[in-house]
């Protein structure tokens, strides 16, 4: 089981799956769920190598560095901390 956080509260995700679930029990608003709005964007403390690829969904809205959005990320395993 891998472990979301935002530092102050943790939601358990199974590795390999969408990490959207997780992330709604944390706090963080979704929009769209397609990677077109934006809303989901958080910042990626610790644990980056953790989360799936950047998806083209991401690449073409620029998100780059520590940002990703949560509704196109997959969580391999392990401990990602996010601020949103």
């Amino acid at each position: 089981m891998a472990e979301l956080t935002d530092g102050t509260n943790t939601a358990k995700v199974e590795d390999g799956a969408e990490v959207k679930e997780g992330c709604k029990e944390l706090g963080v608003v979704f929009g769209c769920e397609d990677g077109l709005c934006g809303t989901c964007l958080v910042e990626v403390m610790e644990g980056m190598d953790n989360l799936s690829e950047r998806t083209q969904a991401e690449k073409d809205m620029g998100v780059e560095d520590n940002n990703r959005l949560m509704c196109q990320c997959k969580i391999k395993g392990g401990r990602v901390k996010i601020l949103y």
